[in-house]
């Protein structure tokens, strides 16, 4: 139609030849400007290859920053809040950074490849940010997103999966990674994921994503590896406790509202600073806060009955609105309700906390108000996610 812009339309990754023949039900969703598989056929049997065999999903949305030069240790260490001087080459750790009013701009995994060579993964955009804090520091910045194709292989098979494809991984440790070759190409194993289970996350040039997907395929074929898409993946990370950016929280520099902004305090992420280093982005502001308090605090929540709480309000005795509930579910593995959520301290350390669901009732909605109590995360962690080396499945 004259007068009228196509619609800008959504990329699809290094595997989609393979996701796209693999989507049976054709659900798609928008994953940071990629098309990203919601569900291949049954999300049951999705979320239950990752609890009992073996699952891939495809990882390329996940923006990549690739960090090199003589500088590249210190202005990470001077960006996120851990200590970056004690990731060891062939290393990764999980990490956060924020803004300087001490306000998570977002989440991801630092992997540590030498000396001065670094790649960051997260669910947000953040190059002009970061280039900005890079004054000062000979460190070179780059968005390698396109180049890298990655590939999530989660579930108790994982282990012999690789085994089966030519890689042991018998020695390597959580947050560890090795370097194998495939296909002429350097293949990157991490073992590392967003499952809470036994798993890895394998990374290697766009150009190999296929015969990797195949190599793997056929490699599990005894072993029930599947496909899995975002709706399978986001019940088993809730069932780790771990979050995701603009569902869990709203990054700093993408919140509208003043208040709606989170410190590593507010998300239960605190752990994770390293007060004993120098100077980081944020940091005064949060000794500010550690000595003030804060607001708001994230809690885990095991809600009676199975009915799914996501998007409730919580109430103190009832009556009292004191938080929402970011993220819920009935977990087949913890057989259980269970929640993340928001509530506001003090009121977080109480036991008389109610959660306001509505739940259809053929066509018609049934207001249930129903007793919630704060409980320890994550919600399910089986010994083999931590296990070395893995047991045999």
């Amino acid at each position: 139609m004259t007068g009228l812009k196509r619609a800008t339309q959504l990329l699809t990754t290094p595997f989609h030849a393979r996701t796209s023949a693999a989507n049976l039900q054709g659900r798609w969703g928008p994953w940071a400007g990629y098309r990203a598989a919601l569900c291949f056929g049954d999300v049951d049997m999705e979320y239950t290859a990752i609890r009992n065999a073996a699952s891939v999903y495809d990882l390329c949305p996940m923006v990549k920053y690739r960090f090199t030069g003589p500088d590249a240790e210190a202005y990470l260490d001077h960006l996120t809040v851990r200590n970056v001087a004690k990731l060891k080459p062939g290393s990764v750790h999980y990490t956060l950074w924020c803004d300087d009013e001490g306000k998570v701009l977002d989440d991801g995994t630092l992997l540590r490849h030498g000396p001065q060579e670094f790649l960051l993964s997260c669910q947000e955009r953040h190059l002009p940010w970061m280039l900005d804090a890079a004054t000062g520091y000979d460190v070179t910045i780059a968005d390698v997103t396109t180049e890298i194709a990655a590939l999530s292989l989660q579930g108790p098979t994982s282990a012999a999966v690789l085994r089966l494809a030519g890689w042991d991984v018998s020695d390597l440790r959580p947050f560890r990674m090795l370097k194998v070759d495939f296909g002429g190409a350097e293949l990157t194993i991490s073992r590392t994921g967003f499952t809470g289970d036994l798993g890895y996350e394998l990374w290697t040039s766009a150009d190999h994503a296929l015969p990797l997907w195949d190599h793997l395929m056929a490699a599990g074929a005894l072993h029930g590896i599947r496909p899995i898409g975002t709706d399978a993946l986001n019940l088993a990370r809730l069932d780790a406790g771990f979050l995701i950016a603009n569902v869990d929280f709203i990054p700093a520099d993408q919140a509208l509202r003043h208040d709606r902004a989170r410190s590593p305090f507010e998300i239960g992420l605190d752990w994770l600073i390293d007060w004993t280093k120098g100077h980081f982005n944020g940091r005064r502001a949060l000794v500010a806060e550690r000595a003030a308090g804060s607001e708001w605090a994230m809690v885990g929540l095991d809600i009676e009955g199975n009915v799914s709480a996501e998007g409730s309000i919580l109430y103190l005795g009832k009556k009292k609105e004191v938080g929402y509930i970011t993220s819920a579910a009935w977990s087949p593995s913890a057989k259980r309700s269970i929640a993340l959520a928001q509530i506001r301290r003090p009121y977080h350390e109480s036991a008389d906390i109610w959660v306001e669901i509505y739940a259809q009732r053929e066509l018609q909605y049934a207001k249930l108000m129903l007793k919630a109590d704060q409980t320890a995360r994550p919600f399910y962690e089986p010994a083999r996610r931590r296990t070395t080396p893995p047991q045999a499945f």
